[in-house]
């Protein structure tokens, strides 16, 4: 599945509405759907706040892959934006001895995730590639 968004939160709520609905079948339960629905969500609000500076017509694409391997099933998500380049391996959380609101976004992403990849994309702008596999 794919989808095209601005960088607007208004967009969230439809992000969040696909993505439910493609993990439902896949065989997580409730409450982890709804921790890789965080997860994605973190990443929409750090490509909104630091990709396009709160930009809100900026486009976003969001590919939703569905993952079979040894009988497991997982899936993949990637979130591509058009703005600012950063370094990769800069990419961090702050210290979570650092209480404050804010700024846990790639700590939660992490988490919750199996994998989290970020990489700057041709043409400008970044990707990000989360996976999460079913739990046996």
């Amino acid at each position: 599945m794919s989808l095209r968004i601005s960088a607007d939160p208004e967009e969230l709520p439809q992000v969040r509405e696909a993505l439910a609905a493609a993990i439902r079948p896949i065989g997580f339960d409730g409450h982890e759907g709804a921790q890789i629905v965080l997860a994605i969500d973190e990443a929409l609000a750090n490509v909104i706040k630091h990709g396009y500076g709160g930009s809100c017509e900026q486009p976003i694409d969001i590919e939703i892959t569905r993952l079979e391997e040894r009988g497991r099933g997982g899936i993949r998500v990637s979130i591509r934006d058009f703005g600012r380049q950063v370094e990769p391996s800069v990419i961090s959380g702050r210290d979570l001895d650092d209480v404050r609101p804010g700024g846990l976004g790639v700590h939660i992403m992490r988490t919750i995730m199996d994998q989290v990849e970020f990489a700057c994309a041709d043409g400008g702008g970044m990707r990000v590639t989360m996976t999460k596999w079913v739990k046996q």
